[in-house]
């Protein structure tokens, strides 16, 4: 990591879920070096405990999934004891896999709306019980949600909903001096490629040689990259910026 002001968020209580790997790990990791205190989630206990386990005093892993209602009540209660506030929220954890129309399931559709539209809404509208005026939400969206990739049709949908989500609630939260943004992340290669997405090393690679042709600057990003977006708009430098979707995509979705 580079440029990292270590009291940027200095006394902020901040959550990530989905905080375990990539995306959601390297924010952790960023929030931590600029001063947070950082509650992170993910299914997987040997996964969060493997994490937490490289970062510190400054952290508190919390096993759940935000498509179940119990366990969000369990990671927010768990909040409220220990802290009584929530400044920043990285709603982050989702999923998807490849399905081209004609052979997507109903079980796909429903998992995938589950977790990333249905569990994105009640992680922030649970967070926002704990979240004082001048905090912040940051949603994870997708480039994906603009592009129209093949066979990506039911992430992309859930990703165009968290965007369209994040309209309203800035309007929602008129008055309560709590901004809400988006950003959107290009090709970012992570565990969840292999792991989530199914692809092997050789589809890997394709995929990034694709997407490093297809952007402006050349070649995919690193996960600490969309790390350093969030934590701009989680931060005193984003104080009259809500609404908005960030793409972080090296430019991608913008030719």
């Amino acid at each position: 990591m580079t440029s990292i002001h270590t009291t940027k968020h200095a006394g902020k209580v901040a959550l990530v879920t989905g905080g375990s790997s990539g995306l959601g790990l390297a924010t952790v990791q960023r929030l931590v070096a600029e001063g947070a205190f950082v509650y992170f989630t993910g299914r997987r206990q040997p996964e969060l405990d493997a994490a937490a386990a490289t970062l510190g005093d400054k952290v508190e892993a919390i096993q759940g999934d935000i498509g179940r209602q119990e366990d969000l009540d369990r990671v927010f209660a768990r909040i409220r004891a220990r802290h009584g506030t929530l400044d920043i929220l990285f709603a982050n954890a989702g999923g998807g896999e490849f399905s081209p129309l004609g052979a997507i399931t109903e079980a796909q559709f429903d998992k995938y709306f589950d977790i990333n539209v249905k569990g994105t809404l009640f992680t922030v509208q649970k967070a926002l019980e704990l979240m004082p005026p001048g905090a912040a939400i940051v949603v994870n969206g997708s480039a994906t949600s603009a592009k129209g990739v093949p066979a990506f049709g039911v992430y992309a949908a859930t990703k165009a909903a968290l965007r369209s989500f994040v309209r309203t609630w800035a309007s929602d939260l008129r008055g309560r001096d709590i901004r809400v943004n988006a950003i959107a992340p290009g090709t970012i290669v992570t565990p969840g490629y292999r792991t989530e997405l199914g692809m092997t090393e050789a589809q890997i690679d394709a995929f990034v040689q694709d997407a490093s042709a297809a952007a402006p600057l050349g070649r995919v990003g690193e996960p600490d990259e969309v790390a350093k977006a969030v934590s701009f708009l989680a931060s005193d430098d984003a104080s009259y910026i809500t609404g908005i979707e960030l793409y972080v995509d090296g430019g991608a979705a913008q030719i």
